[in-house]
């Protein structure tokens, strides 16, 4: 299976509010965290916009050859991706 899929995403992204949410940190944790956090959310953003472009590739490739999408979701599990479609081909 491959890695750094959106879920992983996901989950780094919760537990970095647990992180931030720790009612133990020191205020120098606390800004610690925080910049770790912005990093985090500077990256999240160009995995999604890249996540977008392989959804927008999946949907032409379908549209215009009828060929499997899937191939071109590989940032997303199969179930995901499979519903990822459906709400492209819905609008």
């Amino acid at each position: 299976m491959t890695k750094n899929r959106l879920s992983d995403l996901n989950d780094h992204l919760f537990a970095q509010i647990e992180r931030l949410a720790d009612e133990d940190n020191t205020p120098e944790k606390i800004d610690q965290e925080h910049k770790r956090a912005e990093a985090m959310v500077g990256v999240a953003d160009q995995i999604l916009r890249t996540a977008a472009v392989q959804l927008q590739a999946a949907k032409l490739v379908s549209d215009h050859d009828g060929a499997d999408p899937r191939p071109y979701l590989s940032m997303m599990e199969k179930p995901a991706a499979d519903t990822a479609l459906k709400l492209v081909a819905e609008k």
